[in-house]
């Protein structure tokens, strides 16, 4: 199975936000290189960040999830 990287994050923080977020939307990601970055101070910047990936024939639909939950809210009518 192709992974697709969709996040590149220097904070284990934020790669695992996104990882729970795309869980529990029913996809199914996984962290590469998160190891790595947690074994010396400094070096996800050396293994070129925490990748989140998700199966290619998610991808799709994944950065159709991560644009549409970007969205600001619209203001409810005024009245």
């Amino acid at each position: 199975m192709k992974l697709v990287t969709i996040g590149r994050f220097f904070q284990p923080a934020e790669a695992h936000l996104l990882r729970a977020r795309l869980e529990a939307a029913g996809f199914h990601p996984r962290l590469l290189h998160e190891d790595a970055a947690l074994s010396m101070d400094g070096y996800s910047m050396a293994v070129g960040g925490i990748l989140v990936q998700v199966p290619e024939n998610e991808s799709d639909e994944v950065k159709r999830f991560l644009q549409s939950s970007e969205s600001p809210p619209e203001d409810p009518p005024a009245g």
